[in-house]
């Protein structure tokens, strides 16, 4: 499996004003062609709205979303999306949400980054692609794309492959994750993922929660 960068997409945050109302939202990020500097708060012109869900600092740096998904939901749903169209920062080509680990550590460009957790998608996706069920077909697909952590500043730009440096985690795969949120599964799939080091807080809670819904035990 080769994994490249497709393209690069920034944004900062904007007014938007549609039929549902007024909100706020980076969500309408734009193309950049060449270099882009990425360092340990992200990629240089680029600024979320949503602090408190989006970009926390040593998790949430860069949000990634598979070109496939795309393909997916065009074919199947008649849609005409584009990359970019859910607000990611990195489309990618060649990447597979059942083969990416959690802590896999990349080389892309002269950057390196590691693999974070699932993204979880919002309403607001929903207003951007038009779609109010777009939560639930995201979930449901368990294609949500995912987040990166920066170790390592540098340059990226579209083209550039990721080579991977390590992977101490090859069962804990970003759809394994999401099947376990969303589906359900084994309390000791459960505990596996809580026990890795520097688990993402909220995910944490999520996981918490659903040994306490099987076991009845707060």
């Amino acid at each position: 499996m080769t994994i490249a960068i497709h393209s690069i997409f920034v944004g900062q945050p904007q007014t938007i004003t549609d039929e549902s109302g007024t909100w706020r939202s980076s969500i309408f990020r734009e193309l950049v062609e060449g270099p882009v500097e990425l360092t340990e708060r992200g990629l240089a012109g680029d600024r979320v709205t949503d602090t408190d869900n989006h970009g926390q600092s040593g998790y949430q740096q860069v949000c990634c979303h598979p070109l496939d998904h795309y393909t997916f939901w065009n074919e199947r749903l008649g849609l005409r999306l584009h990359p970019g169209n859910v607000g990611e920062n990195w489309t990618l080509d060649g990447a597979d949400e059942a083969a990416i680990c959690l802590q896999d550590i990349y080389r892309v460009g002269s950057a390196t980054v590691q693999v974070s957790v699932p993204r979880v998608p919002c309403h607001k996706q929903a207003r951007r692609v038009g779609r109010s069920d777009w939560t639930k077909l995201t979930v449901d697909e368990l294609r949500t794309g995912f987040y990166l952590r920066v170790v390592e500043a540098g340059f990226v730009q579209a083209g550039d492959e990721w080579e991977l440096v390590e992977r101490p985690y090859p069962w804990a795969t970003i759809r394994a994750l999401n099947e376990l949120n969303y589906r359900g599964g084994e309390q000791k799939l459960a505990e596996q993922f809580m026990a890795i080091p520097h688990f993402h807080p909220g995910w944490m809670a999520r996981l918490k929660r659903l040994v306490q819904e099987t076991t009845g035990v707060v």
